[in-house]
């Protein structure tokens, strides 16, 4: 095969990955070739951190992620010297850190202080890492991910004018369109399966273990993991009809577009859920089915667990703050006004 066809076969692997964001996997390929570093941008749940995973998984690289915090320090990204002790004597060697990597994540990168994001700037400009005095080269092939938050910008520490220059493209993600999130429903649900099915195989086989027995007292049942294996494998095989996904997806993005549903949740909801939501309604909805025996999702399984996947995803205005305006209430009107399948 040519570069231009191997290529080719990785950007279709991440789009196997990645759905209706392929935009954002043509410009990773994009940095990739250009031998750029990429700072991605988005709303949370948008997969940024599974689209920069996707593009590690399908290329034969190295790959670290980097969890940014405000106690991170410039050590726990570019490694340090640590002192070994022998019978020969004592000597400093380096231990490399995350960032001796091909494809590295720097996960919102903007949480961090400056100096420690200003450890990557060597890093991104020169490839090379200098500790203790020390230059050590990094890979040939090296590129630096950043992902950060736009909403939440308390706690964190915006990004230096000099470090962001040293980023090739800066990446936005935005929301998909409804017809992409149900096939993202369904994906997830197809790697839900996959992974019980997986675990279902490596668990330990099915015997006694549900008896507690306590010395001078009856035996007491205890449930088995086992059980719980089973009923993950029984709730990844109930039936969820197209038009049930499409109902999740369109209650979701009424929350990012009220103002085309109700003047009030215009009013009411400043940020929407993301493709998370969905997601998390289509779980907890083919649990509630099995639970009410039923091996298909209907609405009142939806209706019975809404409240409870989307009441944290949404952010309330500070119109309906002031107003005493709960996600609660904004939930029980976004029923009202989505249409049932």
């Amino acid at each position: 095969m040519s570069a231009r066809d191997q290529i080719a076969a990785l950007e279709a692997g991440m789009g196997r990955a990645i759905v209706g964001q392929r935009d954002v996997i043509r410009r990773l390929i994009i940095g990739l070739l250009a031998n750029g570093n990429l700072l991605v941008e988005g709303l949370p749940g948008l997969a940024k951190t599974r689209a920069i995973k996707a593009l590690a998984k399908n290329l034969e690289a190295d790959f670290s992620r980097i969890q940014f915090t405000p106690d991170l320090l410039p050590a726990d990204v570019t490694g340090t010297d640590m002192l070994y002790r022998s019978d020969q004597g004592s000597e400093f060697r380096f231990h490399p850190g995350p960032i001796f990597a091909n494809i590295v994540l720097a996960d919102e990168i903007n949480r961090a202080p400056a100096k420690v994001q200003s450890a990557l700037l060597e890093a991104m400009e020169e490839r090379q890492v200098t500790v203790a005095g020390n230059t050590h080269p990094l890979p040939p092939l090296f590129m630096v991910m950043a992902t950060q938050n736009p909403i939440e910008q308390e706690g964190t520490y915006p990004l230096p004018e000099a470090q962001l220059d040293r980023f090739l493209m800066h990446v936005l993600i935005s929301y998909p369109p409804v017809e992409d999130e149900v096939e993202v429903i369904e994906l997830v649900r197809n790697e839900e399966i996959a992974a019980i099915d997986s675990v279902s195989e490596t668990s330990p086989e099915k015997g006694d273990k549900g008896t507690n027995t306590t010395a001078g007292k009856q035996a007491v049942d205890i449930t088995p993991q086992q059980a719980v294996f089973d009923a993950h494998r029984e709730i990844a095989a109930i039936h969820v009809s197209h038009p049930m996904a499409r109902y999740m997806a369109d209650l979701v993005e009424a929350t990012r577009h009220p103002g085309e549903r109700s003047p009030d949740l215009a009013r009411w909801i400043e940020i929407g859920a993301s493709p998370r939501g969905s997601i998390a309604l289509d779980k907890a909805g083919r649990a509630n089915a099995w639970l009410e025996g039923r091996d298909y999702v209907d609405p009142l399984d939806i209706h019975a667990v809404i409240h409870d996947c989307l009441r944290h995803r949404l952010g309330l205005s500070f119109e309906a703050q002031g107003e005493g305006i709960s996600a609660d209430r904004a939930i029980d009107t976004l029923l009202k006004v989505v249409a049932l399948p």
